[in-house]
């Protein structure tokens, strides 16, 4: 008689065997698992056994259920630090990861109330806007949208923002250099814009990060509201404990 010496319900094994398929690139990020039939049939398993295998890699999230079309495989996340004041192709350089950009729209428009504060301006008054796609690898990361005081962001557009960070402009050509940003990042819900220049769905999850960056003096130069895909982005911070006085 045989025994198996692998003791894991077949679930597990079902799930065990998927994962290497995606470790190894079989099943690459992005393509679609193949359909429950076949997966019965590869493991001579019942469909209750591998919708289990498959709930367990939605967990672990290695793959994503899409209502009306299938499981895929989902992208891997990356993990960016929050340790200090970087640009996008400079935190994606630093991954490995392939950085590139799409223009999507640069306008002068009347600063609102949050853009007139962020940059220390009167609410009303004209400011670049420009909405950028960023990528890394050919997929779609982030959707940027950037103000800055008018002066330079009429001299910052008539540059290639597909291929030239705004950072590097600021500090190498128009003698601006960044000394410090505030960040807030918090949880919302991709509005119908963000969402289609992500190509994902209306309401998914994503970070928002409104940063604002400052040139010498303390002066406000560059104003950014980040939407980051929630399902491709994780942020990692390392905080040091205040000393406790012990008299």
């Amino acid at each position: 008689m045989h025994i198996d010496p692998d003791h894991r319900p077949l679930y597990a094994k079902i799930e065990a065997a998927l994962a290497t398929d995606i470790s190894d690139g079989i099943l690459p990020p992005g393509s679609q698992l193949p359909p429950e039939d076949r997966l019965i049939e590869r493991f001579s398993a019942s469909r209750t056994t591998v919708r289990k295998a498959i709930e367990n890699l939605v967990l672990r999230g290695q793959v994503e259920i899409r209502r009306g079309k299938g499981t895929f495989v989902t992208q891997p996340r990356i993990s960016q630090e929050l340790t200090e004041l970087t640009g996008f192709v400079e935190d994606m350089q630093a991954l490995g990861r392939t950085p590139t950009a799409r223009l999507l729209d640069k306008q002068i428009v009347p600063a609102d109330a949050a853009v007139a504060r962020q940059l220390a301006v009167p609410p009303g008054s004209l400011v670049m806007r420009i909405q950028r796609v960023r990528l890394a690898d050919g997929v779609a990361m982030s959707f940027d949208e950037t103000y800055l005081p008018r002066e330079i962001g009429e001299k910052i557009v008539t540059h290639d923002l597909d291929a030239e960070p705004i950072f590097s402009l600021l500090e190498g050509k128009y003698d601006l250099p960044l000394t410090e940003a505030e960040y807030r990042l918090e949880a919302v819900t991709a509005a119908p814009g963000v969402a289609q220049a992500l190509a994902i769905d209306s309401g998914s999850a994503v970070f928002l990060i409104e940063r604002t960056s400052y040139t010498e003096g303390h002066r406000p130069i560059d104003y950014e509201k980040l939407h980051y895909r929630g399902d491709l982005i994780s942020f990692v911070t390392r905080l040091a404990r205040r000393a406790r006085d012990r008299s």
